[in-house]
């Protein structure tokens, strides 16, 4: 594929949720901001997005979420102070937040769920193609899903969303995808989608997780889109559509990821997040996996 199509600049990472499954640690405290070893689980999100080439962030947010703005934001008192006390590890590393990207912030007022929130968006976003990243999902560094699903879609235009296989008994927990194979073995055409469908309603196995590269086309679908599963506006329903008929925006593909995710969305899998993590860190991991496997020998 030779065609090009526009250059992707924008991000935008809906952060309106009530994180309910953690409560109460987010009572007052919105879950992007729970900390995964040290840095709060957004940042590594906008990162991502970053590393990918899209430094124009928009935030969807909601009521209570103010401190995410606070974490990318400036702050002198505590830059001064660690300056005072010549810390400057410790002052780069409260810089990195703030020296990220262009951040831009826009409230959620109803939460009427992803579909909604992603419709926010299309003032900031007008006409240009746009990635969307949910901060539950963590997309090791390593492995740059977003990057790829970039360039598959300045190659190909449309939509790109990210694939991964589930076991068939996982999969009503996803979207899901049917798809066929293209020339390029990491990267299917999408011809249906369905919200959480029972295993036996499932037409593969193949489960959208948390990043999506889509066509701006999307906006006027999901205006008329009305709430779907949970009373809630999906914003696969609107992807249905788009698959289905592509003189609306394009086709829709999929790119279909192998590498390293960290669900924090899950109590569980938020902790074994931590653990990986930190056990891969060169200034944490050498101690960190020693005691952990004397705890396991020990107490389990």
């Amino acid at each position: 594929m030779t065609q090009s199509h526009p250059r992707i600049s924008k991000a935008v990472i809906p952060a309106a949720g009530l994180g309910t499954r953690f409560l109460p640690a987010t009572k007052a405290t919105p879950k992007e901001m729970l900390p995964v070893v040290d840095k709060p689980a957004i940042q590594y999100v906008v990162e991502e997005a970053v590393s990918a080439g899209l430094d124009d962030v928009l935030m969807i947010t909601g009521r209570n979420k103010r401190p995410l703005e606070d974490h990318f934001d400036r702050n002198y008192e505590l830059e001064s102070a660690l300056q005072k006390k010549g810390d400057a590890d410790r002052l780069a590393k409260v810089q990195e937040s703030s020296d990220l990207a262009t951040m831009h912030y826009v409230r959620q007022g109803d939460p009427k769920g992803l579909g909604h929130a992603v419709l926010c968006a299309a003032p900031h976003v007008g006409h240009e193609p746009f990635a969307v990243l949910l901060g539950d999902d963590l997309i090791d560094p390593r492995d740059p899903l977003l990057k790829r699903m970039v360039e598959v879609q300045e190659q190909r235009g449309g939509s790109v969303i990210a694939l991964m296989e589930v076991a068939p008994e996982q999969i009503h927990l996803y979207g899901c995808a049917a798809v066929d194979p293209t020339e390029d073995g990491d990267v299917v055409k999408v011809h249906d989608l369905v919200e959480k469908p029972a295993a036996a309603d499932a037409p593969s196995n193949y489960a959208i997780i948390g990043r999506y590269v889509l066509d701006p086309a999307v906006f006027d679908i999901l205006r008329k889109t009305e709430p779907g599963r949970g009373g809630e506006i999906q914003l696969t329903d609107a992807l249905q559509q788009l698959s289905q008929d592509e003189k609306v925006g394009g086709p829709v593909h999929g790119v279909v990821f192998k590498g390293r995710r960290y669900d924090t969305g899950d109590r569980g899998d938020y902790l074994r997040a931590i653990v990986r993590l930190a056990c891969e860190r060169e200034d944490l991991g050498p101690d960190f996996r020693t005691w952990l496997r004397s705890y396991v020998a020990e107490e389990m």
